[in-house]
């Protein structure tokens, strides 16, 4: 059975609690409190000398870290994936994206506000990080005028990539008000079959 090492308030382990929801893959959750320390223990470094979650378990004890990294994984050989060339390449487009241009400035807000407080002084960082974030959300609201999803013309990882901490932007201070089409594809991502809520009910496997 795969193994996810995760922490449930993460939108990087959600992405692959999802994917793994969405294509029905038998599978056991170990949680792991970032906060803690508890993925710093040497028994977790040994697994990802990186030290960060989510960490994707093999049957055969192969582990494969990083969240985009693991999407693609599963989703190899199913409906998640594009098939063609052009869609694939779409697909990593987009993912490369959200890592790069999206998750700092959408997910990193979030974690300082709930997780270090408005009188941390990481606060300082927040003024650009929200500007940055502002762009990355106005990127996706102009190819979102335009298409119903990110690759391929139809729902796939890129979307699943991208929906993690947007859907919780306003958990950054990030207002989607302004950014109709994004809310409508939220609502689209949100319907499709097998979609699982980043705080579902869960136990520890």
């Amino acid at each position: 059975m795969l193994t996810l090492y995760d922490y449930q308030d993460s939108g990087n382990g959600y992405k692959c609690r999802l994917a793994l929801a969405q294509l029905g893959l038998p599978h056991r959750i170990l949680w792991r409190d970032i906060d803690k320390g508890e993925t710093r223990t040497p028994d977790f470094l040994a697994k990802n000398p990186n030290g960060r979650i989510p960490l994707l378990e093999l049957e055969d004890g192969t582990c494969i870290a990083e969240s985009n990294a693991i999407l693609w994984y599963l989703a190899e050989g199913s409906a998640l994936l594009p098939d063609d060339r052009l869609g694939r390449a779409q697909a990593l487009q987009w993912l490369f994206f959200e890592q790069y241009s999206h998750e700092p400035y959408v997910a990193t807000p979030r974690y300082i506000l709930r997780h270090l407080g408005r009188q941390h002084p990481r606060m300082a960082e927040m003024p650009e990080r929200l500007a940055k974030g502002h762009a990355a959300l106005s990127v996706m609201e102009q190819h979102l005028a335009r298409h119903d999803f990110f690759a391929a013309g139809r729902y796939s990882v890129a979307d699943i990539a991208l929906y993690a901490y947007t859907h919780r932007a306003d958990e950054a201070d990030l207002d989607l008000a302004p950014y109709p089409a994004l809310r409508a594809w939220l609502a689209r991502v949100a319907a499709q079959p097998r979609h699982s809520p980043m705080f579902a009910s869960t136990t520890n496997g």
